[in-house]
């Protein structure tokens, strides 16, 4: 029997460079009616791997490339590519005419570097580096900025997020987008979690991204899971951690 990608299956995960599996139940997922249709092309492309699809349902890519404003042409920064999930699908959607510029850690280079080169070669309108974020070569007047799921390892790796952050207000054009998601932890918490259990407050992001002239304009809900606690490490919860979803954009 031949069973659709997009269909309910059970599959394994296996976290990059931690060494840690979990299994989820991958639901069915199609793009809302009203995503942009180089945005939804993108998202059902078959260029998507089975475990890329399967967490669709729980990372929500439509959305979050809709709330953020990805557009067919843009030049996109983007840190923190491990597996190149969001990256497979923003290529296609900004299409020939844009370029994809990705970035992982030089502390990660034994588990993205191979990975990463592959993706850029495979790809006319892509490069990919591995340099630290607060002194990296970024491109002049990008489009939009995104750092999934990486905010919170950047100083146990060496980077002060503060350089980065002004390195990318000067990287992107006035209007230009910054994209921030991360796992939650409870308010107050600041930093003091991040090396433990992979959490950051939100409320210390905001405060760290506006200090460089950024404009907090969205504070979405998308990824909001009420039934996390926040205090455990997000690698055994099965893509269900109640996540921070922050837009910020250089002012015109």
């Amino acid at each position: 029997m031949t069973i659709n990608k997009r269909s309910v299956r059970l599959f394994v995960l296996v976290l990059f460079g931690f060494g840690i599996s979990y299994q989820a139940v991958a639901q069915e997922y199609r793009a809302p009616a009203n995503t942009p249709v180089h945005i939804s092309n993108a998202v059902e492309s078959n260029d998507r791997s089975d475990e890329e699809t399967a967490r669709d349902a729980n990372r929500l890519p439509a959305e979050i490339l809709t709330l953020v404003d990805l557009n067919e042409g843009d030049t996109v920064i983007e840190l923190s590519v491990l597996g190149q999930y969001y990256s497979n699908i923003i290529v296609n959607a900004i299409g020939s005419n844009g370029s994809l510029h990705m970035y992982d850690l030089v502390a990660f280079e034994d588990f993205g570097a191979e990975a990463g080169n592959a993706f850029a070669a495979a790809h006319a309108n892509v490069e990919y580096s591995l340099q630290d974020y607060d002194a990296a070569d970024y491109p002049n007047g990008a489009d939009a900025a995104y750092l999934i799921l990486g905010y919170h390892d950047l100083p146990a790796r060496g980077n002060d997020t503060a350089g980065m952050n002004n390195m990318l207000y000067a990287a992107l054009r006035p209007g230009g987008k910054f994209l921030i998601i991360d796992h939650k932890a409870q308010d107050g918490t600041g930093w003091s979690v991040a090396e433990t259990i992979h959490r950051i407050d939100s409320n210390t992001i905001i405060e760290e991204v506006t200090a460089a002239g950024f404009e907090l304009i969205a504070d979405s809900s998308l990824l909001a899971h009420p039934e996390d606690s926040k205090d455990a490490n997000p690698f055994g919860l099965a893509g269900l951690t109640d996540r921070t979803v922050l837009v910020f954009q250089k002012p015109f």
